[in-house]
């Protein structure tokens, strides 16, 4: 970066929100995939003033601008692979504005930590559901460019359900608003849709008006063991068809199950086909039973050979471990995981799983699969010697072979990670040159200059 530059910047925000030491840039150049782009310099804005004129400066400049919650991504959406500006927020941009009781409405900065905001409002009774497995730490803006899902999504939905209006800055320094504070709004274009999974790719988040609703007072959790994949995948759609949506509804195939009981002896029952763990929410006692006596029948016709239900917090836990860990665990298989996260209609996941085994047959490597049945949204995770150059081509062979399979099931090649750089190459396989093509207008018109997050989606 020239100096030029940098010096407007530190008059601009400061010199302790400008840097371009080597830690800073080596801090900022990666996110959860391990792939290493170092920025030119990292700016951290004070507020959406600052935003408006860095953004109007690099957009007279020709500047590249990535904006970056907290780097907890799977798909590098949030990588400076062109070089450039890192935008970071979390050192000012990290407050929630207000909690508004009688509208039931959050307003939050784009740098506030998604389980921050849960507590927050559910200490006043309130409740945020979408809760992505890096709630701890990824932050709200940083959902809202992914639209980040997670497993109460089976019944509350996912982030961009709860997004009534945002501020944005577009690259040309203007700040727009996208949406309205209202329960209902019909004018003009849907803006907010359009930036909500965008990336960070037309404009830079500043301000999130969030929807909440009321905080359910119960809540249950229940397992069921099942011989086969099939059976445990009617058993959900019997249950739903019956009038119950689980809060969370996740399943776990014979692979996941017996990397997790090997590698934390819980008990398990390794020569299962698959087990469902799913918690269920309420206000009164008889909504809970109701619940439970459809589950425990639907699951009992649908081949469960065993049915467990906690009676405390404590016994959730211990039900809801195997999920809550398969992700490591699954590294008995192999050093690299190449974890995607398709998702199909719920009713074609038996067959998509089906392809799955065969392709995993066909390259001969292990894909144990887990994940959110209750929204077809299935965690694949082909495994592999990251160390071997051939098998790590081979496992993207077979990724490739996955999505195809997935498209033609109806489905999506990405239900809560994005599409970023790693999934870029295998948009084609999704999306006409037409859809294409009418993605790259809209970013043309919301950002002419290409500077912001460039070559993300394909784009």
């Amino acid at each position: 970066m020239k100096t030029l530059h940098v010096e407007y910047f530190k008059k601009l925000v400061g010199s302790d929100n400008v840097y371009d030491d080597k830690a800073h840039l080596i801090a900022y150049a990666y996110d959860a995939t391990r792939n290493r782009y170092e920025p030119d310099l990292v700016i951290f804005p004070r507020d959406e003033q600052d935003v408006s004129e860095i953004l109007k400066y690099c957009n007279e400049h020709k500047i590249i601008i990535t904006p970056r919650g907290a780097g907890s991504g799977f798909t590098g959406g949030a990588l400076p692979a062109d070089g450039g500006i890192i935008l970071a927020y979390e050192k000012h941009m990290n407050k929630i504005l207000e909690i508004d009781m009688e509208n039931m409405v959050a307003v939050v900065q784009p740098g506030v930590i998604n389980m921050d905001l849960q507590n927050a409002v559910e200490e006043v009774g309130l409740f945020y559901p979408p809760d992505p497995a890096s709630e701890n730490y990824s932050t709200i803006g940083g959902n809202v460019a992914e639209n980040a899902g997670g497993m109460r999504a089976a019944k509350y939905g996912i982030t961009k359900d709860y997004v009534m209006a945002l501020r944005v800055v577009i690259p040309n320094g203007e700040i727009i608003r996208a949406g309205k504070r209202t329960i209902k709004d019909v004018a003009g274009y849907n803006t907010a849709g359009i930036i909500i999974a965008s990336e960070g790719t037309l404009g830079c988040i500043t301000e999130i008006t969030l929807k909440l609703i009321s905080k359910p007072k119960l809540s249950q959790s229940m397992m069921g063991i099942f011989p086969t994949v099939n059976d445990a995948m009617n058993a959900v759609y019997k249950t739903m068809a019956a009038g119950v949506t689980p809060v969370a509804m996740e399943f776990l195939d014979n692979l996941t199950i017996r990397a997790v009981e090997q590698k934390y002896s819980k008990g398990l029952p390794t020569e299962a086909g698959a087990i469902l763990i799913a918690t269920i929410d309420g206000n009164l006692e008889v909504e809970l039973e109701n619940q439970l006596k459809i589950l425990n029948t639907k699951f009992n016709e649908n081949g469960c050979t065993n049915f467990k239900v906690s009676k405390d917090e404590k016994e959730a836990a211990d039900l809801w471990f195997a999920r809550k860990n398969a992700s490591q665990s699954i590294t008995i298989y192999g050093s690299k995981k190449l974890n995607e996260d398709i998702t199909v209609p719920r009713n074609k996941l038996p067959q998509l799983l089906k392809e799955i085994g065969e392709i995993s047959k066909k390259y001969n490597v292990k894909v144990p699969c887990f994940g959110h049945t209750g929204d077809g949204n299935v965690h694949t995770n082909v495994m592999v010697d990251g160390s071997d150059e051939k098998q790590l081509e081979i496992g993207h062979q077979a990724i490739e072979e996955i999505f195809k399979a997935t498209i033609a099931l109806e489905g999506t090649l990405s239900g809560e990670h994005g599409i970023g750089l790693s999934k870029a190459p295998y948009m084609h396989l999704a999306f006409s040159d037409g859809e294409m093509e009418l993605f790259r207008s809209i970013k043309k018109a919301f950002d002419p200059n290409n500077i912001l997050n460039p070559n993300k989606m394909g784009l």
